[in-house]
This record gives C-alpha cells, sequence and structure tokens, in this order.
C-alpha cells in the first residue's frame, strides 16, 4: 500500500532538488501518495507570516509525513522561522543528523568521521521570545525545560541502542549557564544511568566542538539543545567534505518533517548545478521511518556507488578524486542507473524490516517542588549611569517595605555594591530586591515595593520573581552573593 506523504518544493535550489530526489524514490519502488503543500517565500509575501496556510496545517496533520525541500525566510517584516514554527506546533522535539565520511571518494580531512548528532528541537533559545527593552539592550530568552531535556535525551539513548551505537556524549555550556544548560546536563547524568550498556561522557561546548573538528573519531552519538545542535550539525556536515551530503529527520510523537540541513542557495538556484544528496538522504531516512526499509536499502546504496564511481556535482568535485561533473538532474539519473548495486570500498547499508531511529517514551511529570518567594528582580532603564546614585535612591524607594535592596547588575557584572569604576555600564539595570527579614513574602509585598519604585520617577521594564524550589534558589545568585 501507497504511504501519503506531503510534499514541499520549497525556494531557491529547492524545487530542482525535490524533482531529483522524488525522481529517483520512486524510480527505486517507492510506494508513495504525494501531497503537494506551497510554503516559503511567496507564502510569506501573501501576508502569512510564519510562510505556511491554513489548509497546507490540515496536510500535514492528515498524512503526519514532511518531505520538505528549503525555504527562504524574508528579511524583516515580523516574519517567523517556518521550521521553528513546524517543530513546535508538530511537537518534533528530536533532530537527527548522521555525518558520516566517504573518503577516498569524497575528500575530508577526516576519513574516519562518523557521529550522529541528536538536537532538542523546541525550546532553548529558538523559543523566538526577544525584547527591545532600553536603548540600548535588546534581550532573548533561553527556556530549557525538564521535559524538553528528558525526551530528547532519552531519544539519543535510545538512538544508540536501536543503531549498535556505543557512546552518547552531552553537550552543554554549564560551567556558565548554571540553571539551564545545567538542568540539560543533570538529566543526562539521570537518564544516562538506565543506560549501563552504552558509554558516556560529558563537553563544554566550545571545546567539544573544537574536538569534533580535530579528532572526530572520539564521537559516537552527540545529544544537545537546540542552538549548539544546530552549529555543531552544520560543522560536522561540512567536515565530511559537503554540507549539501547531510539530511536529518525531525521527529516527534505523532508526526516527522524530512529535509536537508542546508539552505536555498540563490546564487546557483535554476542553474541544474545543486547537489541533491542531503535531501535524497533525508529521503532515505523518510523511508526507513515509514516501513519501507528495502527501497531506503536500494537508494542509499546506489547513492554510495555514484558516489564511489567519482560521479560528482560541482560541491564534491576534484581532480584525481572525481570521474565526472553532473548536474543536479544528471546526478539522479546517476543514481538511478545504480539502482540495485552495492559500493565495492565503502560499506552498504542493509535497513531492517523493524528499524526505527528510537522508540519515544512519553514524559511522566515529577510531583511539584515546594515554591517560596524569596525576592523580586527589579529591571530599569535609567540614566545617569551612577551606580552608587541608584543604589542610595533605590534604598530610600523601598523604605518601609518588605523588601530591601541587595544587588545591582549592569549586563550581569555587579556594579553595587562595592562596584569597580572601570566597569562599563549601558542604561540597562538589573536592581535585586529580597526579604528584609525572614518573613514569607507574598506577592502584595512585590507590589508594594514596585509602586515605591515607580513613585520615585524610575522606568520599570521587566520584573522577575525570584523562588526557592524545595529549599533551593531557582535563580542565579550572581557576583558576590
Amino acid at each position: 500500500m501507497e504511504t501519503p506523504i506531503t510534499v514541499a518544493y520549497g525556494d531557491g535550489i529547492g524545487s530542482e532538488i525535490m524533482r531529483a530526489s522524488l525522481h529517483v524514490l520512486m524510480a527505486a519502488g517507492a510506494q508513495l501518495t504525494l501531497e503537494t503543500i506551497e510554503i516559503g517565500e511567496a507564502v510569506y509575501l501573501r501576508g502569512h507570516t510564519s510562510g505556511i496556510e491554513p489548509e497546507s496545517w490540515e496536510s500535514l496533520r492528515r498524512t503526519k509525513v514532511f518531505y520538505k525541500a528549503p525555504i527562504t525566510t524574508p528579511q524583516g517584516g515580523g516574519f517567523k522561522s517556518l521550521n521553528v514554527t513546524i517543530r513546535k506546533t508538530l511537537g518534533l522535539y528530536a533532530n537527527i543528523r548522521p555525518c558520516k565520511a566517504y573518503m577516498p571518494f569524497v575528500h575530508t580531512h577526516h576519513p574516519d568521521l562518523d557521529i550522529v548528532i541528536i538536537r532538542e528541537n523546541e525550546e532553548d533559545l529558538y523559543a523566538g521570545i526577544e525584547h527591545r527593552q532600553s536603548d540600548e539592550v535588546y534581550q532573548c530568552l533561553k527556556l530549557i525545560s525538564r521535559p524538553g531535556c528528558e525526551k530528547i535525551v532519552r531519544a539519543a539513548f535510545e538512538y544508540a541502542r536501536a543503531n549498535d551505537r556505543k557512546k552518547v556524549s552531552c553537550f552543554t555550556k554549564d560551567n556558565i549557564m548554571k540553571m539551564t544548560d545545567g538542568l540539560f546536563h543533570k538529566v543526562f547524568d539521570e537518564i544516562g544511568a538506565d543506560y549501563p550498556d552504552i558509554a558516556k561522557d560529558h563537553w563544554i561546548v566550545d571545546i567539544g566542538m573544537a574536538r569534533v573538528a580535530t579528532q572526530p573519531g572520539r564521537f559516537d552519538v552527540i545529544v544537545t539543545p537546540n542552538l549548539y545542535g544546530d552549529i555543531l550539525s552544520d560543522i560536522a556536515a561540512e567536515l565530511t567534505g559537503s554540507v549539501g551530503l547531510a539530511g536529518s529527520a525531525n521527529l516527534g510523537e505523532h508526526v516527522a518533517m524530512f529535509e536537508a540541513i542546508h539552505g536555498t542557495a540563490p546564487d546557483i538556484a535554476g542553474q541544474d548545478k545543486a547537489n541533491p544528496s542531503g535531501l535524497l538522504m533525508a529521503g532515505v531516512m523518510m523511508l526507513v521511518h515509514i516501513g519501507q526499509p528495502e527501497v531506503a536499502s536500494r537508494v542509499h546504496n546506489a547513492w554510495l556507488k555514484t558516489l564511489e564511481d567519482g560521479i560528482h556535482t560541482a560541491d564534491l568535485y576534484r581532480d584525481g578524486l572525481s570521474t565526472q561533473l553532473v548536474g543536479t538532474c544528471d546526478f539522479a539519473e546517476a543514481v538511478i542507473a545504480r539502482l540495485g548495486q552495492t559500493p565495492q570500498t565503502l560499506t552498504p547499508v542493509s535497513y531492517s524490516a523493524d528499524a526505527k531511529p528510537f522508540s519515544t517514551v512519553p514524559y511522566v511529570p515529577r510531583p511539584p517542588a515546594q515554591r517560596e518567594l524569596v525576592g523580586v528582580d527589579v529591571f530599569l532603564d535609567y540614566e545617569p549611569r551612577q551606580p552608587s546614585l541608584l543604589g542610595e535612591q533605590l534604598q530610600n524607594a523601598a523604605s518601609g517595605t518588605a523588601l530591601t535592596l541587595s544587588m545591582i547588575t549592569n549586563r550581569g557584572v555587579k556594579v553595587w555594591p562595592h562596584g569597580f569604576p572601570e566597569t562599563f555600564c549601558t542604561d540597562h539595570w538589573r536592581c535585586r530586591f529580597v526579604a528584609a527579614t525572614d518573613t514569607h513574602l507574598s506577592q502584595h509585598d512585590v507590589m508594594a515595593v514596585l509602586h515605591q519604585v515607580l513613585n520615585a520617577g524610575f522606568e520599570v521594564i521587566k520584573t522577575e520573581n525570584l523562588y526557592m524550589f524545595d529549599g533551593q534558589p531557582g535563580y542565579s545568585l550572581g557576583q558576590g552573593q
């Protein structure tokens, strides 16, 4: 029986590589019924700020499989990333990006590179919550949740177990972001204990990425928050010889999306130059996902044989390695001509009938922590830039309330009390008020101090309540605290 899938041809080179990829998949015997939708630049410019129309959502919810070419998001105008919108709206929490070297047929400095990057797909800085708070300062909120961490970390270990991978590495920056990235690392350690058969380690993301770039053989599966995974997967894909080789799967409990990791390449659009390999390999992942592993194996092996025979698009072509320079269409025809063949030097693939990327495990909420309000951070847009004067004025403003001023920071650096005159300050100030005594604070106490601050003539641009959770601070303590 044919499987219905939703297809989008995208922008730039998208239509060329999608036609080529579908041509190969169908020639290999893929049993697919295509529902085509329009997404991307033209839809944005028709007034849909997310780049997709309402009826297209119905197709995605009906087929539950999306095969997508790259799209263009217009600059300015408040347009939102369609990829982020789809991933978050449909719960596609796991982004899986295999990156593998194909030496000696595709040039790379790292012939042993064979890494799968599993990236959290819904939160982190990609929550898209940004504000301009003052004339000089903008903010972007980094949101990390325990459910998000638990789902992606378990997905990584399940993927490793299902695909005979031996180690899972976690990349975070929890030496700096001790609460958000610290939670990701903590959950990795907790869940990793359930998989004693799989080796595990943790890396600070900057040195971890450096090691991937120089010693990729040290890694097998890498799990990481959204932004780091986005950057790392492009680096790793480029290390294989071309970012154009890499496909990706975006998976959730209900829907899956398959795409190349690269963009629309408008400089070569319409010229029959683009390499369709990334989208084609995403198509292979899609065939495995929908239960057509034999076809997936046939396509993948024919593609490997094409690379092995030196038939390369311009991004891969090298004198001495390549035998024939081809365009998009001829590359697809070369793959089709090799259907049924297997590579002789590269390792052939064989997907099993029960192959799945990983098993989804529903998140089980924990009992809520005991929460206690202990203070408030008040953010001000303030001139002049005199921390001592600001501290004195705010102390006076809080007089007679249940809270007292404990600290002022500017861009996260403490400037009062005992600040340094050398510290550069902007017009954006965080002023921390905490309980003046051991008495229990209420929301009314917070409102009272805010009322006093406003009456003193200050402009409050944001507030953030400070809580203890089961006796532990739910906020960063700051310098000198």
